[in-house]
This record gives structure tokens, sequence and C-alpha cells, in this order.
């Protein structure tokens, strides 16, 4: 039935296993159908060629809200939600983004449940119902999502970009609607915002205008036949491809500084210019030169001598904001407080770098560098999950040709230094936009942005002025990077003797255990590498937790500009606090990997703290700290819920008020009492042999065991740290309120937990099953239906063990009292229908429990992150998920409906609970009513943190002292 189809070779990875086609249906439609037999999940994902930039005027966020109204129900399948309900249902999981110019929808299910999934999804484009009842709800919930974005700096400022452009261009607009846009307005222009809607879809969702990628277990022939039967229905109505001509920024939205007030303590520079799009030299790849050495951070680069002078923390370049007509070249640079003086300064040096650029030309050992780095990376890349590869392929199909809808323009390949001089001509003081963004600038603008509220002011910045920037900027010596060393050349594939299924032992002494898993399932030349450093002295008190923050990250300070040719060449690092220590991770291409962290070990095993480097550490430390009350009322909520459950952590207000008379030498005392007892846990995997996992560890230990004076001793057995977990009161409802930090957030938020049992096969089933099918009913219920807040999600919670399921709302709507109430209201229905269930809905539900359970690690950063939560936890179920599996297969539906009873059901004996209520800035009466609400024999109200933490018990760990690790 398809009409076309070309011959033209996809290119494709190497070691991709996969077979594709593409085919274009008799409605035009085209399509790149994807077999993979391995696959456990199938997925799709439409992309269609219409985005906010189409939105009518006075009727902002209508392609936004349009996306939102296509999951609600079709014609085939009238039952409100029934989609969502299939997909989670079946394992899957499902989504939408709306951009300038596109909407894209996408999906992935349990690879059995794929026709069914498949025929659901296509309902969109063919016959949506968008009933008057469904459309008003849902601008409510577009109201919401926008709440939610207002005190983001990341949204706030790219709206004052767009709001600074030309109001005749749509880059102008606001993109995601509100309830003024979406009902008042209309309203009041005599419009019916559904006839609005309906129209709106009529005029753009046609099929010549969508493309559409399809991932399944089945052959090609099989999938296209799906294809056929499912979307050769979709009408063509000849749309002509929508097209914006023009350029965003006239002259008089060039050559200005816009001084922006953020929401959060610190400061960003951004330099932007307009630019020729880079997709028309994609093969060329004109920005991605310029980016890699603009954004360079090795010895010689702008950001090595910004951080230098302790200016700047971080600083990326490359391409933003881009269609075939227009794009942004832009520099992003977070500053420190120094560096916020010295704004002219920095811009001179930028301007000097792209002089040296000019005057070095353009280099081809640099090109070439780049795509022997891009190719090793395409070639070599991981599989991740088959729903993020369909979205990534359908939004390239209207963009790239057939052959490069895989590789799109990440394979430069064609050595053009004009293309490059281009770009480069055009990075100029005459072309330049600057957003100068800080908290300093606040009651020192003029204008305010209509849609985020954010104040602002507008200066005029000439070429002259920049000139004489440039003439009195720091002369420092810029260079071009030199070649970078971490380029893999050894990619060969180790052969394992022994194929082992699970992590085994593979050596232990009293500073180590080494637990050591081959890849036997990805054959790629990559391995991952983690070591926990359990350091009992890190969390004694505030001060140790914070001085254990500043030690790692000085060390990753330390290491930048030699480790960040590692990253660049696909060899990446990370050392982070633990709240039991740190850990170093190290992933990527196995080849140079030893050397790389030899050099880490070697840093911590040399530690010193360098003055200068640890105040401009500690500053933006603070400034983390600081900025933790803007972040949402939901993280909040969560916050305040793990502060409750875990014993031995301190909160972020006790670290924030200990910093500022925390100084260098305290560092340099503690981290070597820190290092003076410590045990290593390691995780080595891929593609490296036991002999040399063995002499990783032994190397290691050496260093920092058993030199000449050795920096550390082995721990205790009585020493080691552990996670312990509050155990709930059974019967009991504890509530938690507490005032949203950011008193200006209209947002209140709800965490209401369920604490079910501790790591025990049966009933981990239990609950996981018990959440599969409550999932989408709440999120339904509570969201689509009562419209709490556009954030409703319920979801399992695990913490060392203990696990759990949490509901959690956000909203502007109600109180958090009354949204618990609404959640004890959800749960009281369900039961109603958890007992309807039938016995096939039920083996059903079970069948897709499974089917996600057996899910095959798609990669070796998966399968790591799997075996050491094991390993972490102490619970060392390296087979969990096929004793899980085996379980399931005995559990019987009356089972089910015991635990419910037992452990979830409102009023149920043994159900303990925790409800956390954040109270936003419109909740504050509703607030000083509930802390003045007495305890009853059932509901008992948290006032002290501490109080409440030290009269609890505890469960058990699974990981004991060194002699008592089950192994």
């Amino acid at each position: 039935m398809a009409v076309g189809g070309s011959e033209v070779e996809i290119l494709k990875p190497r070691c991709d296993k996969r077979e594709y086609r593409r085919i274009v249906l008799p409605n035009c439609l085209e399509v790149l159908l994807v077999s993979d037999p391995e696959t456990d999940k199938a997925a799709a994902s439409m992309n269609v060629s219409v985005g906010y930039f189409s939105d009518p005027d006075g009727l902002e966020g209508l392609a936004h809200f349009l996306e939102h109204m296509l999951f609600y129900a079709s014609e085939k399948y009238p039952v409100e939600d029934s989609y969502s309900k299939y997909i989670t249902e079946h394992g899957g999981s499902t989504n939408a983004y709306t951009t300038s110019e596109h909407t894209n929808f996408h999906f992935d299910v349990n690879a059995d449940c794929f026709e069914e999934a498949l025929d659901r999804f296509a309902q969109f484009f063919i016959s949506p119902l968008m009933s008057p009842d469904a459309t008003l709800r849902e601008i409510k919930a577009v109201d919401s999502e926008n709440q939610k974005n207002l005190l983001s700096d990341g949204w706030r400022m790219s709206q004052l970009q767009k709001h600074l452009s030309s109001k005749n261009h749509p880059y102008h607009k606001f993109s995601t609607g509100n309830w003024n846009t979406l009902e008042v307005i209309p309203k009041s222009n005599g419009l019916d915002t559904r006839l609005e809607l309906l129209k709106f879809y009529e005029e753009n969702y046609s099929a010549n205008l969508m493309h559409l990628v399809v991932y399944g277990r089945e052959d090609l022939d099989a999938i296209q036949s799906l294809v056929e039967r499912n979307f050769s229905n979709i009408r063509n109505i000849g749309r002509s491809s929508i097209h914006f001509p023009g350029q965003p920024c006239s002259s008089e939205h060039l050559q200005i500084l816009v001084k922006a007030v953020r929401i959060k303590q610190g400061h960003v520079l951004r330099v932007i210019w307009p630019i020729t799009p880079s997709i028309r030299n994609y093969k060329e790849g004109p920005c991605r030169y310029l980016g890699h050495l603009i954004g360079h951070e090795g010895e010689g680069s702008i950001f090595f001598f910004l951080k230098q002078l302790g200016w700047a923390l971080s600083l990326e370049a490359g391409e933003g904001d881009w269609n075939f007509d227009y794009s942004f070249f832009s520099v992003v640079i977070e500053l420190t407080d120094k560096g916020h003086e010295h704004l002219e300064d920095i811009v001179g040096l930028l301007f000097r770098y792209i002089s040296l650029l000019q005057n070095s030309g353009v280099n081809k050992w640099i090109f070439d560098e780049l795509v022997a780095i891009s190719e090793t990376k395409f070639h070599y890349q991981d599989k991740f999950s088959p729903s993020h590869y369909v979205v990534n392929i359908s939004s390239n199909m209207q963009i790239f040709p057939p052959e490069d809808w895989l590789v799109a323009s990440s394979l430069p390949s064609k050595f053009v230094p004009s293309a490059i001089q281009k770009i480069l001509d055009e990075l100029t003081p005459e072309n330049i936009r600057i957003f100068w963004e800080s908290k300093t600038f606040e009651e020192h603008t003029d204008s305010v942005e209509p849609w985020y509220g954010t104040p602002y002011s507008v200066e005029t910045v000439t070429s002259p002025t920049i000139k004489q920037w440039i003439a009195k900027a720091p002369n420092v010596n810029l260079q071009l990077p030199k070649p970078n060393i971490f380029i893999p050349s050894d990619l060969a594939i180790k052969n394992v003797q022994e194929k082992v299924k699970f992590p085994v032992l593979l050596r232990k002494s009293r500073c180590s255990r080494l637990w050591y898993k081959p890849d036997t399932m990805f054959s790629a030349p990559k391995a991952y590498i983690r070591i926990d450093f359990n350091c009992p002295q890190s969390n004694l008190s505030p001060e140790a937790e914070v001085l254990t923050d500043i030690f790692t990250r000085l060390l990753m300070d330390y290491l930048n500009e030699y480790a960040y040719d590692a990253q660049v060449a696909g060899l990446y690092y990370a050392i982070c606090d633990t709240g039991t220590g740190f850990e170093v991770i190290v992933l990527g291409y196995n080849d140079k990997m030893r050397i790389l962290l030899e050099t880490i070990v070697g840093r911590i095993e040399q530690f010193e703290v360098k003055p200068d480097r640890f105040s401009v550490i500690k500053e933006s430390v603070i400034k983390e700290y600081q900025n933790f009350k803007f972040q949402q009322p939901y993280k909040q909520a969560l916050y305040h819920c793990s502060l409750l459950l875990e014993d031995h952590t301190w909160p972020w207000s006790d670290k924030l008020e200990v910093l500022p008379h925390l100084e260098a030498n305290h560092l340099a005392q503690f981290s070597t009492i820190m290092l003076e007892k410590i045990f290593l846990e390691f995780y080595i995997a891929g593609n490296i042999e036991p002999n040399e996992a063995d002499s990783i560890v032994q190397h290691i230990e050496d260093i920092l065991f058993k030199s000449t004076h050795p920096k550390c001793k082995p721990l205790f057995p009585s020493q080691h740290l552990t996670n312990r977990v509050i155990k709930l009161e059974r019967g009991l409802c504890y509530y938690y309120p507490i005032e949203v930090l950011n008193e200006k957030d209209e947002n209140s938020a709800l965490v209401h937990y369920i604490q079910v049992h501790q790591d025990d096969i049966k009933l981990n089933v239990k609950l996981q099953l018990f959440a599969l099918i409550a999932k989408q009913a709440a999120f339904h219920q509570l969201r689509s239906i009562e419209q709490l807040g556009y954030i409703t999600a319920l979801v399992q919670r695990n913490d060392s063990g203990v696990r759990g399921v949490q509901i959690i709302i956000q909203s502007t709507i109600k109180d958090p009292a009354f949204l618990d109430a609404r959640v004890n209201a959800f749960l009281e229905m369900f039961e109603n229908k958890l007992y309807e269930m039938t016995n096939e809905e039920y083996k059903s539900n079970v069948t897709a429990l499974i089917d996600m359970k057996l899910e095959k690690h798609k990669n070796l950063r998966e399968e790591s992150a799997f075996y050491w939560r094991e390993i972490v936890d102490g619970t060392l179920k390296f087979d969990r998920r096929e004793s899980e599996v085996a379980a399931l297969r005995e559990l019987s539906k009356e089972e089910l409906l015991d635990f419910f009873s037992t452990y979830v059901k409102v009023d149920a004996p043994q159900r303990k609970t925790l409800s956390v209520q954040v109270y936003g800035g419109l909740h504050t009466a509703e607030y000083r009513k509930v802390v003045q609400e007495a305890d009853t024999p059932k509901v008992s109200q948290i006032k002290d943190v501490f109080s409440f933490r030290r009269s609890r018990p505890l469960y058990g760990s699974f990981k004991g002292g060194l002699g008592h690790m089950k192994l």
C-alpha cells in the first residue's frame, strides 16, 4: 500500500544490528520503520510540522493546548484517558512537547502490546474528540503548567530574549499559554476557544506535514503492514509547508546590553549573535567547530583564564535557537561576584579569543580531531530507550535527507574553511546582544517583560565601546587547544573467558572490596568504574558535610583543565558527596580510562587546598544553598520527606548557617582527618579483564594505604557508616505542615507517603503491581478530572531498601490539607475499582509488570546503576528481577487485594502514613489554621523534625560492618 520508499541507504552505526526502511503512505505521510528483534519495548513518535509560531494572534498557547487535548479521547476510543491508561497498564509511558515549528507525540509500551497501542495512538491524527468539558479542564492544566514556570529563571530569560525581538516575527511570541490567553481574552473577543482549537487542528494537522517513526520487535514487512493499516486514514489536505522567513532581530535589537533581574542568587552573562543557520552547512559543522574552541576549558582557553582570575564558574558556547531562516550563536558564562564586577573585561577577552581564531585561520587538524571524536561517538553509541530514539529521529526527518535521519548533524565530514569563516565573521561587536542577569539589578531597571514579569533595562553598546573593552581587557596568553591525548585508539573488544551473569566479589581486604562484572551484553569498547569512599568523619556535623562537599568540588575544579579533553573524547568522570563520604565515577571508552582514574586518585592522595579556589567554590556553594528556597514546592516537600525519614541527615539551613564561617585552613585540617580512616567499595564493569580490574584496585590501595607515609588507614568493622530509615507508626497518620521557603511562590505542594515494608521480594511485587494499576488512575482523577495541579504523580519510593508509595501534587488551586483529603478520597474510590477488576484485567497487569521486569538493560551505564543500587543498599540481590518475576507468577488477585486492605486502604490498621504539606503564598491563612489543630488518636502533627526523628525506632540496615556484610 505504501506508494513510495526510496532505495537510499540510511547511514547507521557500524555496531547497529537494527534494520531500517523508509516508506511513504498514499496520504504522503513519510515513515521510518525500525525493526529490532532484541527489543523489549516498542515505541512510536509522530512529529507534526506545526508549533507555537502558528498560534493565531490573541490565542497564545493554542498549539501547545492542542497537544494536551489530543490525549483525551477519539471517536474509536471515546472513553476519556483510555489511551494513557492502556499505555501505562502495559508497561509504557507517553508524552508530547510543542516547539516553535513542531509538535511531537510519542509513547513506548511492552512490545507484545504494540498493535493496539499504535491503533490508539493513530486516532490522535484521525478522529480526536475534544469535548467542551475536557477543553475547559485542560485550559486549567495549561495554566497550572505555566504557573510552575513563572519563577523559573530559565523560562523568564528565554522569554525576555524573545520579547526583545521584532514584534512582526513569531519568535516574539509567548508559547505556553495561560488562563488569560486561552479563556478570558478569547471570550472577551467573542471567540470560543474550543471552536478555534478544532479550526487550528483542521487547518494544520495534515499527513503531508507529519513524520512518523515506528520501532518494533517484528520484521520490517510486519511493521509496514501495521503502519499502513493504522495511519493511512490520516487526511492529507495538501497543507503547504509553513515557513517564517525573515530575521527575529532588526537593527534596534542589536548592539544592546540588557540588565535583567534573576529570581535566584548568582550572575549569568549571555553574549548572543544572530548568525547564518549552520543547518545549511551541517556536513561542514561550522558551529560545532567554533563552539568546541570558544567553549573549550583546557589550558589557554577563555574559561581557563576567567577561572584563574576568579571571574567564572562555567562557560558554554554553541548554536542555540534556530531554524532554516535564522539562528543564534551564544556564549553563556556563569559569573562569580568578582566576575560580575568585570563584565567589560570578560566581553573584551571573548572578542580577543575571536580575534585569535580570525588570525589563526581555520585549522584542519582541529576539524579532523572533531571528526574522529564524532565518528567514534556515532559508531559506538550506546543503545538507549526506544522512546527517546524515535523522538530524536522523527524530529530530524523534516530537516535532513533520509540518508542522514539517524546521524543528523552529529558527524561533520566536509572540511570547508569558508563555511566556518562565514560564521566567525558574524561574531562581531556590530551584531551583538548581551544579556546580563543578576539579582543585584533589583530596583535599577525601568521595564518589565509582560508574560513572566521580569524587570529589565536596555542600554546601547556600540562597536567603539566594545573596542575599548577589548583594549583594556587583561593581557593573557590565549591559545588554541593542544591535541587531545584522550581520543581512544584501541577499540578492541576483550575476550572474557567466564561469561558471568551477575557481579562477582573478585577480591576483599580490610581496605576494600571489588565487585566485578564483565560485559556479556553490549560488545562495546567501554567500561564503568565506581568507587565509594566510606569516610566516617564525613557527616559527623553540618560543618563536616559541607567541607566534604567542598572537597569533592575542589577536586573536580583542579582536574578540569587536564580532564576536560577526556570528556570531549567520550571519557566521563564525576566526584561527588554521598552522605557517607564521597564517590568517584569514571565511564566511557576503556582505552585511556586507567590514566584518568589514576590521575584522580593521585589528586586525592596529594590533596591540598588552594585558598583562591576555595573562596570561589565556597561562594558558589553558599549561593546553591541560598537558592534552595527557589526550588519548586513539590521538590521542597520531597526534601522535607527525606529529612523526616533519613536518620542521619543535616538540614540545608544548618549547612547554610555554618558555611560563611568555614575557611581554607578548616578544609586543610578536615580533609586529612576525613581521609585518615576509609573503606573503598569498587564496582568495575565492561570491557575490562578480571586481572586488570584486580590490578586497578591493588594500585589504588598501594597509593592510598601502602606508601611510605600512607594517607589512609582501613576502617574497623565498627566504623562503617550506614543509612538507616525511620519506622513510621502503624495506624497513625503523621502530617508535617510548613510554609514554602519563597513567599512569592503561589504554588503549594503535597507529598502523601505510605510506608509499607523493608525489602522483601513478595511484598515488593505486590507494591509494584498496586503502583502500576493505580498510577494512571490517580493522574486521571486528581489532575485531569479534579484539576488539582499540572504536577500530579503516583510513584514508588525506596529509601535504602525501605519501600512505599507516594502521591505528589503541586497546586495553586487548593491548599495541601485539601489535597491530602482528595488523595484519601481517591484511594477510597480506587478500592472499588480494584475489587471490580476482572481476572483478565488482573492477569494483563501482572503480564505487563513481568514484561517490564524482563526488559534487558540497554547499555553498560544502565546495567551498572542497577547493580550498584544493590551494593550501596547492602541488599546484594543481583538476581532481584528473576526472583520478583517468579513471585509475580505465583501472586493471586486475592493476595493483591489483601495487600491493599492491609497497607494502603484508608484507616487500615497496618497503614503508616506521612503527609508533608508545603503551603504556598496563596494559602498562608490555611497554614496558620492548620498548625493550631490538635492531634487526634489517628492523626499526629510533627512540629519539630529532630524531636520526631529521635522519638521513632529505625529499620535495621542491610549493610552492616565489614564482618557482617552478606557475601
